[in-house]
């Protein structure tokens, strides 16, 4: 396996558009960051973001692993480009001849796919308990490593999403294609929700029942939207007389979803592979 992971981040190296995708990724996570630094007046109020919560304990996790799963379509440009790459410059044929199986070629992309949503959920976790122990109003240790499952759902999340990437690089073998491939299938899924929710099963929750079932849907919600747990935002909407109820936790079975489509969609890249003669 460490040489299947050599091989890839060897052809990665020399890749000037996946250094600078990736270093911007990482960036832009540490950007998280100024979001403590933002102040705004409301009702002649002055306001500071990191004053709300954001960066407390446990929610930080919860916080943090949405906001920075929002960027993962850059790394989702470099396992594109990294497959087309593959076809384009014939390195694919290439590791063939040299006694590379089909098997173990797929198997050094999942790798590499594994590898980057490690290090980026190692990456945010380091961020995060750096923004926490800075800004959070709770640090005992028991409240710091709560709500860690936030961290598991976003490695589940980034690698399912690159696996599906990685399958439609195989598939269409073009980065530009593939890529608009991905944006055809978020609206087809959109529309095919929309239509279940709005026409065929209105007033039930039969059409999220389906959905959830939906690859890209099954990765969304796995970590959803934080902002209306905020006490604020709790507070405002018991003010206005509502309330809101949502279920923001992590189940097994949505984890046991994406798993599956991961398992998928690396089976079904080396089912293509395996009949195309390259």
């Amino acid at each position: 396996m460490l040489r299947l992971l050599t091989i890839e981040f060897h052809k990665l190296r020399y890749s000037k558009s996946a250094k600078v995708l990736v270093t911007t990724y990482f960036v832009l996570i540490t950007f998280i960051a100024l979001i403590a630094s933002i102040e705004f007046k409301f009702g002649g109020v002055e306001i500071r973001v990191a004053d709300q919560g954001i960066f407390n304990f446990p929610y930080i996790w919860h916080f943090n692993s949405y906001i920075a799963a929002m960027l993962k379509l850059f790394l989702a440009i470099v396992i594109v480009s990294m497959m087309s790459n593959e076809y384009t410059n014939r390195t694919l044929k290439q590791n063939l001849i040299d006694g590379l199986s089909k098997k173990e070629f797929v198997l050094s992309k999942f790798l590499t796919v594994v590898s980057f949503a490690f290090l980026s959920t190692l990456f945010l976790f380091i961020v995060s308990m750096i923004l926490g122990l800075s800004f959070s109003d709770y640090t005992e240790l028991s409240i710091i490593f709560s709500d860690l499952e936030y961290l598991l759902a976003y490695f589940v999340k980034l690698t399912g999403f690159f696996t599906f990437c990685m399958f439609l690089g195989v598939l269409v073998k073009r980065s530009a294609f593939a890529l608009g491939f991905l944006f055809i299938w978020w609206i087809l899924e959109s529309i095919a929700r929309g239509v279940m929710e709005y026409r065929l099963f209105r007033g039930s929750d039969m059409a999220e029942n389906i959905a959830q079932f939906f690859p890209l849907e099954a990765m969304s919600i796995l970590v959803k939207e934080p902002f209306t747990r905020l006490n604020a935002v709790q507070s405002a909407a018991t003010q206005l007389g509502s309330e809101i109820t949502k279920d923001y936790g992590i189940h097994w079975y949505q984890l046991l979803i994406v798993l599956a489509w991961t398992f998928l969609f690396v089976y079904m890249s080396y089912a293509l592979l395996k009949r195309r003669d390259l």
